[in-house]
């Protein structure tokens, strides 16, 4: 593993795994969705340039309201192409800034973007006063897109592909 390698967040199989076929990746990376995940991986459309996607479930009504009531700020978006040549998975992620507008809070898209590797942290917090009158730190929303991430890397190396993080392009 190479330096470039570790800034991109590229990982390499073991080498005892054997790489399997293009189908299996597609359905190991597919078979993440279910109903307990914030996300959904699903087929990309030919202008997004993937084969496929996995994004935020933040307009998916069942999970809307825990987005709204954790007042998520980012969403996220990764790109994945497979190239089965060289047994490996390009994820480009993509990331915007996101505002609640409304007294039905519904997603609007602010200017700040952001594309390539995305692994910042972001924490929200509020300033309050506790009963004893001291200043507390409350949480309000936290974002870590290696919760995302991890898993869609680790069915990738346990297929026995490579997951390359890819900064311009696909």
């Amino acid at each position: 593993m190479g330096l470039f390698d570790k800034l991109t967040g590229t990982k390499h199989p073991s080498e005892d795994v054997a790489p399997r076929s293009t189908d299996d990746v597609r359905a190991a990376l597919l078979g993440l969705n279910g109903p307990d995940v914030p996300y959904a991986v699903r087929n990309g459309i030919p202008s997004e340039g993937a084969d496929l996607v996995a994004e935020l479930r933040m307009r998916d009504p069942a999970w809307r309201t825990f987005f709204a009531r954790t007042q998520v700020t980012r969403t996220l978006k990764i790109r994945m192409r497979l190239v089965p040549a060289t047994h490996e998975v390009r994820a480009l992620d993509e990331q915007w800034e996101v505002t609640w507008v409304g007294d039905t809070p519904r997603l609007a898209r602010s200017r700040e973007y952001g594309r390539g590797q995305v692994t910042m942290v972001s924490r929200d917090w509020t300033v309050e006063r506790g009963a004893d009158g001291r200043p507390q730190m409350t949480e309000v929303s936290h974002f870590d897109p290696a919760e995302m991430k991890a898993p869609l890397r680790d069915a990738v190396l346990g297929a026995g592909w490579t997951w390359r993080g890819v900064v311009f392009k696909l």
